[in-house]
């Protein structure tokens, strides 16, 4: 569950108490489908989302001849030698004074030698293209960019094979007056500039950014290394990167493009290469869409997830759980907001400089250090709870639409969300081992996930969007706090009435558009499906009461693939419903009584796909009773060791579930086709089993040596049962809830983002 800080340490209490002598009148409704019909009194924020699922880097990158062109010849090009404080030019269209080389006329020139103190302009009227070979070059500008194009139709840079290169500038620029800005980096371009070929090139920029074009900047290939002080590579159109090895030492942005007032514009695509990048802000971020097709990347931002500042629950009352639930309130609420950067940060460029023309190290107006407010990354991820902003973003791969990953190997150690969009997040294919400060992957939208391995080993919460979908692919989460959340999606459009919601129950064909649509809502609101299939409380397999908010159409779809889940809060959490159509899900949930294995505010319906879920019992939630596959919910006398075996099989001795949990757990979930309504089952704990365990699951060998719990008859769709047989959901204060605006206080945890929950004439926010 996504926590926001609230900055009153007391306002929580006011709202609970009023809201507690509202809300325990009776029980609330909820309803069940993707598609609902949402009325609201108050305030309405719509979100209608098109999720393109199938963009890959050929439909967004067109490369000419001249981006592949790395061919060149001495008689048809311009010898530019350089040596020290001056350069010999040898043919036409160049011309070499006061240290520096000006390029005026289209064409090839070969460069070679070192330029000590001195630049390399291109300055061509007729737009034509210039060809620059770097044929072992090293060119320094003490108070400028090293090379500088600031008119060509297109610069063509080539790395010359088996040649080094070093281009660089100082700490201090010299401009012309006080209002001058660009140059500001050791390699700009104010036309689209390319780099190919197969030699290496070392870019340093010491006083703002190493690489930037203000039009197109592609790599084709080449190695290519950089060290800047403030923002590493740098398009303002687009990023498009074809092949090569990136190496990238950034106090800013590693990769980035920046074009914000063109939808079409400020992408980056990459088809392929290998990437090594440590940046003090976002390691590849896009202003519009990211895609990647394939590539290896061993990304690192903000020092890393150990740096990440550390995350605080707002409150003590769950937003719909059943009473105190084993949860102790927390006795001050006055920790200031998270989100704020750890003071071992490193330095960002300032903006300081002097009025005379004269500006140092990083001090260019263009420089940018990612500070945004709170609307920036804006659902649960941004903490609207207050006006706090987030002053530093340090996300690993960012999109400010649509993150496409396609295919690529990915390394990634990030203080804030590894994978991030602030729409929608599609996984497609590749591997990927993250440690996140924050999220693993989060998407103010949809995040769907197509295929691909996935194996997030650190995370605040694991997979966080409005709407979840995972239709294929391995994904193995362990969260300090909820393994999956879907929550959020508050983003306001200029639209009052809510949008067709994708239907998102079977598999997404990844050559489709589909749209989606969330609304949040300030004040009452009620939520019927289009069948009006409402249902109450103790249908959902959990206990009645009275403090949840009501649930939201916040959704997750398991529709295939196999979900891991080792959580701190809670394992598998909606604001809205849970869907489950195939696929294998194993969790472990919290030991403590403040969280629950499965936590969702509307239902949770199962057809098919196998689920265990082992956690505490205080929040403890089962399946909806309106799900077409049968559920069993096991609530032991005590709690069991981590590692003790549980084992249910039927009374022909089948095999149902044998489990290992990796914690401490009191209650188990498990929903299989092979359960019958009416069959008869028993319940072991303890003993061995002779096969082999995949994440505590074990699917073969013999089973024995354990201690029968109980023997009982299942007699519904969710059978509820304890070591004396078949019982019903926990009930009361201190029972499940699980947070659908039914139970008690909700054992130790507030859902609101606005630090209070709902009552007739409150404020309602559904994310967590």
């Amino acid at each position: 569950m996504k926590k926001n800080m609230i900055t009153g340490s007391k306002l929580w209490s006011i709202a609970m108490i009023t809201s507690l002598l509202a809300a325990c009148s009776s029980p609330a409704t909820t309803s069940t489908t993707a598609n609902a019909a949402t009325s609201t009194i108050g305030t309405t924020k719509t979100v209608s989302v098109s999720e393109q699922t199938s963009v890959k880097y050929a439909e967004l990158v067109s490369l000419d001849a001249d981006d592949t062109n790395i061919s060149w010849s001495e008689a048809d090009s311009t010898a530019i030698k350089l040596n020290g404080t001056t350069a010999t030019v040898t043919g036409s269209g160049a011309k070499a004074a006061n240290g520096s080389v000006t390029i005026s006329e289209a064409g090839t020139y070969v460069l070679s030698g070192e330029l000590t103190d001195g630049q390399i302009v291109v300055n061509v009227a007729d737009k034509g293209t210039v060809h620059l070979v770097l044929n072992g070059a090293t060119i320094h500008d003490n108070d400028s960019a090293a090379i500088y194009i600031q008119k060509a139709g297109k610069a063509v840079i080539t790395l010359e094979k088996g040649t080094k290169n070093t281009v660089s500038d100082g700490k201090t620029y010299v401009y012309a007056d006080a209002t001058t800005d660009e140059p500001d980096a050791a390699i700009f371009s104010k036309a689209d500039l390319t780099f190919n070929g197969a030699g290496q090139l070392t870019v340093t920029g010491n006083y703002n950014e190493g690489i930037t074009s203000k039009d197109d900047l592609k790599i084709i290939s080449g190695s290519i290394s950089v060290k800047a002080a403030d923002d590493g590579i740098k398009g303002k159109d687009m990023v498009a990167i074809q092949a090569g090895t990136i190496t990238i030492e950034a106090k800013g942005d590693g990769i980035k493009s920046t074009n914000d007032t063109d939808t079409t514009k400020g992408y980056v695509a990459i088809a392929g290469g290998t990437f090594d990048i440590q940046s003090g802000n976002d390691g590849i971020q896009a202003e519009t869409a990211l895609v990647t097709d394939g590539g290896t990347y061993n990304i690192v931002t903000g020092g890393g997830s150990a740096n990440a500042p550390a995350k605080v629950e707002e409150g003590p009352f769950g937003g719909g759980g059943g009473g105190w639930g084993g949860g102790t309130p927390p006795t001050d609420m006055g920790t200031p907001p998270d989100g704020e950067p750890p003071a071992d940060m490193p330095e960002m460029p300032n903006n300081s400089g002097t009025n005379a023309g004269a500006n140092t190290n990083g001090a260019a107006a263009s420089n940018s250090a990612n500070t945004t407010t709170a609307t920036t990354d804006n659902n649960a991820d941004a903490d609207t709870a207050t006006t706090a902003t987030e002053s530093t973003s340090a996300k690993a791969l960012k999109a400010g639409t649509d993150l496409t990953v396609n295919g690529g190997t990915y390394t990634i150690d990030s203080m804030d969300d590894s994978l991030h969009s602030n729409n929608n997040v599609t996984v497609n294919d590749g591997t990927f081992n993250i440690e996140s400060g924050d999220d693993g992957i989060h998407a103010d939208q949809a995040l769907t996930i197509n295929g691909g391995t996935i194996t997030i080993a650190k995370s605040y919460e694991g997979l966080e969007g409005a709407i979840i979908t995972l239709n294929d692919g391995d994904v193995d989460v362990t969260a300090s706090d909820d393994g999956v959340n879907a929550a959020g999606g508050e983003t306001e459009t200029a639209a009052n009435t809510a949008a067709s919601t994708d239907n998102a129950t079977t598999a997404t064909d990844a050559s489709t558009t589909s749209n989606i649509s969330v609304t949040e809502t300030t004040g009452t609101t009620s939520t019927t499906d289009q069948a009006s299939q409402g249902t109450t409380a103790t249908q959902q397999g959990r206990g009645p009461g009275g403090m949840g908010a009501a649930a939201s159409n916040n959704e997750f779809h398991i529709n295939g693939g196999s979900l891991t889940v080792n959580a701190g809060g809670d394992g598998l959490d909606s604001n809205g419903s849970i869907n489950m159509t195939g696929g294998t899900v194993i969790v472990n949930g919290p030991t403590d009584n403040g969280n629950g294995a499965l936590d969702y505010d509307g239902t949770f319906e199962i057809s098919g796909g196998y689920l265990v879920a082992a956690g505490s019992s205080g929040m403890a939630q089962g399946t909806s009773d309106a799900s077409t596959q049968n559920t069993i919910v096991m609530t032991f006398p005590a709690t069991q060791k981590a590692g003790t075996l549980v084992h249910v099989q039927d009374s022909e001795g089948n095999n149902i579930l044998t489990f290992a949990p990796a914690k401490d757990y009191q209650t188990v979930v498990v929903s299989s086709p092979d359960l019958k309504k009416d069959g008869s089952y028993v319940i072991y704990s303890g003993g061995t089993s002779t096969g082999k365990a995949v994440d505590g699951l074990y699917t073969d060998g013999t089973y024995s040596g354990g201690t029968q719990v109980v023997a009982f008859q299942s007699t519904s769709n969710v059978t509820w049962v304890n070591e004396s047989g078949v019982t019903t959901a926990n009930t009361g204060m201190g029972g499940p809830g699980g947070g659908g605006g039914q139970g008690g206080f909700g054992g130790g945890r507030n859902r609101s983002q606005s630090g209070t929950t709902s009552d007739s004439t409150g404020t309602t926010d559904s994310a967590k």
